[in-house]
Parts: structure tokens; C-alpha cells; sequence
């Protein structure tokens, strides 16, 4: 038999090991690439049990974990069947009556800001850490996230001559799509030290020919993802063969999850950029 002494010293191991055994091992659903960006930076990848397509980075992302569909299309019975103790959302995830469900079956859900800006991006990674009771990795990664922009805002400086720029979402036949004032693209473009050649629209719009050729863009910017894709020669039109754009054939096309994600790795997405739009000006 066991002293009472042993007795009491033993006590709070095993009320730990206990309370231990009772504390079920969180389930994370992540919903945006950059949450899911976030997710994993702040080493909360063993946790996430599902994550929406738009999670593209890292690439196990979405070989690993469950797919619970698109971002703004999701299915509470999908979310649900995944057991989720804790979902996490960009502010524009939907629709909004499956979130009341899952949330009514006693899943937590954390919302996470979609502003396209760095102050916004330091926000993202405040609000999950702050759920994840993970603050140090948290202030880590924030302060990486602002060395980088503070480097940018360096590279940006050496830019006297800003590219006139058109940054094209999709491409249907030869009518573009194009990111006006208010946009991730406008924003990622005054990040990289360019003119949007848009700016006089708000949002995303179609441009017709005549509004292209009166944009008279520098250089094309294109995603290798999304709606439409990426055209192989937007050059091959008549509208764009028309825009000062065609006489170097400058087109930029860049992965979009890294050019318009907003997540850890901007800074580095937008210093790509600028180096690409401004290869005689932008340092590294």
C-alpha cells in the first residue's frame, strides 16, 4: 500500500495525466489560402483536418487534407463530417446560413479580416495566433512579415519610373477582365511600385476594346490560376496588339495565390513583381 505521503505527491501527476486524457486534440477546418498559409507557419498543420480549394500553398495542403470545396461555396454537412472543434475563416467565406449551421453544432468560428494590405496581413496572423493561444509564434511571424515589407518599401524607393500596368483577372474571348480601384489587384500593384492602368474603375470590370487600347498599359500582369487561366498570347488580339504593352510583349504571369493571396509571403510576391515590371530600377 502506498504512504500517505506518496499519496499526496502522487495526487497532481494524476489529476494531469487525467485532465490530459480528457482534453480532446483540437481539429482545426481552414477556409483561405492565406489562413491556411498562416495555419502552417504557425506549425498548426498536425491540427488542420480540412481545408477549402483556394489552399494551394504549401502544396500538401490540399493532398493531406480533406477538401471542404470553394471558399465561398462551402457545405456544412462536408464541414461537419470532418468533426471540426474550431473553424477558421476569411471574412468572405460562405454562404452565410452554412456557417450559422456548423456554428450551430457547437463549432467555433474564428473570422479572419481579408483587408489587402500589410496592415491587414499583420491582422490575419494576430487574430489566429490569438485563437491558437499561440502569441509567440504569432509576434515571430508578424515581425518577418514587417521586415519584409520594410525591405520593399526600400526597393520601392529606387522606382522613379512607375509601370502604366493592367492587371487582367480573366480573359474570355479577348474581352478582359481588369482590377480597378479597391482590389487585391490594385493594392498588390501599388505594392510593386506600379500605376494601375485601371484606376479610373472601381472593382473588378470587363473592359471593351476601346477602354483597353485608351488604358494604353506598359505591361500585362496575369494569374496561371482562375477564371480562365492565363492566355497563352493575350498579345494575339487586336485590342491588346494595340497597347504599348505588345511592343515588348510584356506579359507577367505569376502564380495567384502568391500574387493575390495577401498571406505571409507577399512581400516577396510583390518585390517579384516590381522586379519583374521595373527590371532597370527595382533592387533586390
Amino acid at each position: 500500500m502506498l504512504s500517505r505521503r506518496a499519496l499526496l505527491l502522487a495526487s497532481p501527476l494524476l489529476l494531469c495525466a487525467t485532465h490530459l486524457r480528457a482534453t480532446p486534440a483540437r481539429r482545426i477546418v481552414s477556409v483561405g489560402g492565406a489562413v491556411t498559409e498562416i495555419l502552417y507557419r504557425l506549425g498548426r498543420d498536425e491540427e488542420i483536418v480540412g481545408v477549402d480549394t483556394t489552399s494551394l500553398y504549401p502544396a500538401d495542403a490540399l493532398k493531406t487534407k480533406a477538401n471542404v470545396g470553394y471558399v465561398r461555396a462551402l457545405g456544412a454537412e462536408g464541414v461537419l463530417s470532418l468533426n471540426p472543434s474550431l473553424l477558421v475563416a476569411s471574412e468572405g467565406a460562405g454562404p452565410p446560413d452554412a456557417l450559422k449551421l456548423i456554428e450551430q453544432a457547437g463549432v467555433t468560428i474564428v473570422r479572419v479580416p481579408d483587408e489587402p494590405s500589410p496592415a491587414g496581413i499583420v491582422k490575419r496572423v494576430e487574430v489566429i495566433a490569438q485563437a491558437l493561444g499561440a502569441s509567440e509564434q504569432g509576434l515571430a511571424l508578424v515581425k518577418e512579415i514587417e521586415a519584409g515589407f520594410a525591405g520593399l518599401a526600400e526597393a520601392r524607393a529606387e522606382v522613379k519610373r512607375p509601370t502604366r500596368t493592367l492587371f487582367v483577372l480573366s480573359l474570355q474571348n479577348g474581352r478582359p477582365l481588369v482590377g480597378g480601384q479597391g482590389t487585391t489587384a490594385d493594392a498588390m500593384l501599388a505594392l510593386a511600385g506600379a500605376t494601375n492602368a485601371a484606376s479610373s474603375l472601381t472593382g473588378w470590370k470587363p473592359l471593351s476594346d476601346e477602354g483597353l487600347i485608351a488604358a494604353a498599359p506598359e505591361a500585362i500582369v496575369m494569374m496561371n490560376h482562375g477564371p480562365g487561366g492565363a492566355a497563352s498570347n493575350p498579345f494575339a488580339y487586336p485590342a491588346f496588339a494595340a497597347t504599348p504593352a505588345a511592343e515588348g510583349r510584356r506579359l507577367v504571369v505569376m502564380d495567384s495565390l502568391y500574387l493575390l493571396g495577401f498571406g505571409p509571403r507577399t512581400p516577396d510576391a510583390a518585390h517579384d513583381l516590381m522586379a519583374a515590371l521595373h527590371p532597370d530600377q527595382a533592387k533586390r
